[in-house]
């Protein structure tokens, strides 16, 4: 009988515990982010994750990087991932093929082109018409890094097409690798492989596509429209922990910000990814908050236009949530 009685007496406990950790919300709120790379461009969203800032507003975040911004709108409307981080570009194309359920943008991460101008020799006087005449390995077509690199050459009055050899059949994947083995002149490329090709001296970092395009919503978390409607709370808290990490990093040196986020970049020396983190703050390419304000927008259809990539003109309300983000940064 006393052993029945300690048996009942173990039972009861158990379920004052679950029922006590069900009351305190212990029970997160699953999401699942697709990053469309793996990227120190992105190192406010890895200080959420390594900060806690996501688990303090209960959500179970699960990161997968999914390369390719079609392969990542795939996996958005097929409710394989709830949150895509990924070029706003991507909603535009989406919403011209005529989704019925079109991709919204609620929170900006970047807010610059996250690319630099690399030489094989070093340059402390380049101009851009030395690009004039030379094979230049660029970005893929009608991504967000090629549109931008294209609009900074006529910015500067080098037509693409005519005045240099411009490579665009390589995948973003090999790109640095066949820079490596002897392809292009000049080459595209982010960061922390600038500075790992300086490092190496492979190649050097003669100008900044960030800092001659402006503002841009060049990385943006978006999710499908009814996920945001029937999900408003938690797309909020998500924006929430965003901001925290936002934060984070405007008031953080390089050096803290890299040794955060080393795990995710487990072949890359804290050094380079000190240097590259440096870099991005340096041109304020990290969005301070997660606003997407109009002139951006209009800004990237601009950019999209010139390089005959804008399949159709739609509006920024059509596309872009920014009363999430307006509402958490005025808490």
């Amino acid at each position: 009988m006393k052993k029945v009685y300690i048996s009942l007496l173990s039972i009861i406990f158990v379920l004052l515990i679950s029922a006590c950790s069900q009351d305190n919300g212990d029970t997160d709120t699953e999401v699942k982010i697709a990053e469309v790379t793996r990227s120190i461009f992105y190192a406010p969203q890895y200080i959420a994750l390594e900060e806690g800032f996501f688990e303090e507003e209960g959500l179970d975040v699960e990161l997968q990087t999914i390369a390719g911004g079609d392969k990542v709108m795939t996996s958005l409307l097929s409710d394989n991932s709830d949150i895509g981080l990924v070029g706003s570009e991507t909603s535009i194309y989406v919403k011209a093929r005529g989704a019925e359920d079109p991709i919204i943008n609620f929170a900006q991460l970047t807010q610059t082109d996250g690319t630099f101008l690399v030489a094989r020799e070093p340059n402390d006087n380049f101009e851009f018409d030395q690009l004039k005449g030379s094979v230049f390995l660029g970005q893929r077509k009608g991504g967000m890094p090629q549109m931008v690199g294209e609009h900074v050459l006529k910015q500067n009055n080098i037509d693409p097409d005519n005045d240099l050899e411009l490579i665009q059949n390589i995948d973003f994947a090999n790109i640095a690798s066949s820079f490596s083995s002897g392809t292009g002149e000049y080459v595209q490329l982010f960061e922390p492989t600038a500075s790992q090709f300086e490092k190496d001296g492979i190649g050097h970092v003669i100008a900044s596509f960030g800092e001659e395009s402006g503002k841009v919503p060049y990385t943006v978390f978006m999710t499908k429209e009814s996920y945001m409607n029937e999900n408003e709370e938690t797309i909020k808290k998500f924006t929430r922990a965003i901001y925290k990490a936002q934060q984070f990093v405007q008031e953080h040196s390089a050096a803290e910000i890299a040794e955060i986020v080393q795990p995710y970049f487990e072949d890359t020396d804290l050094d380079l990814l000190e240097s590259s983190v440096e870099r991005y703050k340096s041109q304020n390419s990290y969005a301070d908050n997660p606003i997407l304000d109009e002139e951006e927008w209009n800004n990237l259809k601009d950019i999209m236009d010139g390089s005959g990539e804008l399949p159709e003109d739609i509006p920024y309300e059509d596309l872009v949530n920014s009363q999430i983000a307006e509402d958490v940064i005025s808490e």
